[in-house]
């Protein structure tokens, strides 16, 4: 699959975040389909776009990224959610692996870093 035909999702309660990621991806060479600000856009956004991929940060107001992931992971077993975090609590990467997130971007967000993390998730190596 080429990187352009790659569809990704961005879930972030903070736009700046939106944007920096967006700007990254899109310079890597991704598509992204759509954004949201919480977990509960994120699951509409995620039924309307059927994104490859959705970035998701952990903490949002109204519904986290982890309640998010396993309402997504219900919908659809398939979904391959990457958390983003700021944080450097084992605990919250624990709990967001355990909701069935595939991996943790931390931010600040490296391009090389979420490159390499998107091509395993793709690819299975």
């Amino acid at each position: 699959m080429a990187l352009k035909d790659v569809k990704i999702l961005i879930v972030d309660d903070e736009i700046f975040f939106r944007q920096v990621l967006r700007a990254v991806l899109e310079k890597i060479g991704f598509t992204v389909v759509g954004e949201a600000g919480d977990g509960a856009e994120a699951l509409e956004r995620y039924r309307a776009l059927r994104p490859h991929i959705v970035i998701m940060d952990i903490y949002m107001p109204d519904m986290n990224g982890i309640d998010a992931t396993k309402n997504l992971l219900a919908f659809d077993p398939n979904a391959r959610v990457l958390m983003a975090s700021a944080s450097d609590f084992d605990s919250d990467t624990q709990a967001a692996l355990d909701a069935g997130a595939k991996g943790i971007l931390m931010k600040p967000f490296v391009p090389k870093e979420i490159y390499e993390m998107i091509r395993k998730l793709l690819t299975g190596k």
